[in-house]
């Protein structure tokens, strides 16, 4: 392999490590209350408590990073994330646990941002985009591969020697990233004030108010995904899995797709995808009243509800290259950081009509996102099209 395919598995690696670290608590939440004598409730507050502190904290630490040699701040937080992981395996105390969740909530945001933007410089310019999805996809790959086999160590061996085999491979990703990236990554300082003015672009906020309803859109169903393909559809529980992993097969693969649609100019193509995303979930109900036409809708908006990821991240990243060099690691936590803020609008919303119209009518709070999704990214498109316009009259 060239120093390149190394450095591309290493990234993809520390997705996947992310993504398992991330993840794995939603499939040990029984083990871990058992263990530490507390309510299952009770340590399903380590899930929200992990997405509020990575939401606040990515931005912070990101801005607050920038003007420190990036390989530098990479591999400290690599070896903080490390800790607390560590730590979180070896918790005897529910107040431990949250503790050491906490820690690897604050940096592993920039972490992944900080990934995004050493593979934007590593990656030769034709495969940027397919990189970037790959990065996207070690979180897919997490879900279908390492949270089911996190649970079955959890289970046979206990919940702190899933969180030992995570600390394992971090220590190993820690050591092949500290040895294969380029120690003076070219980078332009800039204080607070100079990166936050990223935000000021309506070619930024339009993309940042898209990955928030796409996101809201994605989950204002998916949420509810076990229910559904078990209350609604009526498939047993031998059948769950397997149907969860399709699932997250076809995430996969829509990753893929993504990074395919962002050498293309994919921002272009979006509508038309939002287009069909609010036709199928305006079908959702009906859809959902036999289990194998249900099912295979779930499977199709998978595939395409999300696959503008990779097409948003690219432009994130291109827009910050053109104007403004000294933002561009706060770029690249963009999309990590209003994705999340989109899953609380979205399961926020899912709740609301679970409780007052059922589990068959969450297409209709999904499809009014997808909506909103469509009109954000015609503006967006347009704007991207006049700035071009401007820009080529002024050469």
């Amino acid at each position: 392999m060239t120093k390149y395919q190394l450095q591309a598995a290493s990234f993809v690696l520390v997705s996947f490590m992310l993504g398992c670290n991330e993840f794995i608590v939603v499939g040990i939440i029984s083990d871990i209350a058992g263990s530490l004598n507390v309510t299952v409730a009770t340590v399903g507050y380590l899930v929200t408590v992990f997405a509020t502190v990575y939401a606040i904290a990515t931005p912070l630490i990101t801005v607050l990073t920038n003007r420190f040699n990036r390989y530098r701040t990479f591999m400290a937080l690599m070896v903080i994330f490390l800790i607390g992981n560590t730590l979180t395996g070896f918790a005897t105390s529910f107040t431990v646990l949250v503790a050491a969740r906490m820690i690897t909530a604050v940096v592993a945001g920039t972490i992944e941002s900080l990934s995004i933007a050493f593979a934007n410089v590593i990656a030769p310019r034709n495969k940027r985009a397919i990189l970037i999805s790959w990065l996207a996809a070690g979180f897919s790959i997490a879900s279908v591969v390492g949270v089911p086999i996190g649970t079955a160590i959890s289970t046979h061996f206990g919940w702190q020697n899933a969180f030992h085999v995570i600390s394992l491979l971090s220590l190993v990703t820690c050591i092949i990233l500290g040895l294969l990236l380029p120690r003076n990554l070219k980078q332009t300082p800039g204080g607070i004030k100079d990166q936050l003015v990223l935000l000021t672009d309506k070619r930024i906020y339009l993309g940042a108010f898209l990955i928030l309803f796409t996101a809201a859109a994605s989950y204002a169903y998916y949420t509810y995904i076990r229910p559904l393909i078990t209350t609604t559809l009526g498939f047993n529980t031998t059948w769950l899995n397997w149907l969860l992993v399709g699932i997250g097969v076809m995430s996969i693969i829509s990753n893929r797709l993504s990074g395919t649609l962002a050498e293309h100019d994919g921002l272009r193509f979006m509508p038309r995808f939002y287009v069909v995303d609010i036709v199928l979930l305006l079908l959702f109900p009906l859809a959902m009243m036999n289990a194998w036409v249900g099912y295979a809708l779930l499977l199709v908006l998978t595939l395409i509800v999300t696959i503008g990821g990779s097409p948003i991240q690219i432009h994130f990243l291109d827009v910050a290259e053109e104007s403004y060099p000294q933002a561009t690691a706060l770029a690249s936590a963009l999309n990590a950081i209003f994705f999340n803020v989109g899953i609380s609008l979205g399961s926020a919303t899912a709740s609301g009509v679970l409780s007052t119209a059922g589990l068959t009518s969450l297409g209709w709070g999904a499809a009014a996102f997808a909506a909103i999704s469509l009109v954000v990214s015609l503006a967006l498109n347009r704007t991207i099209t006049q700035h071009r316009a401007t820009r080529t009259a002024k050469i």
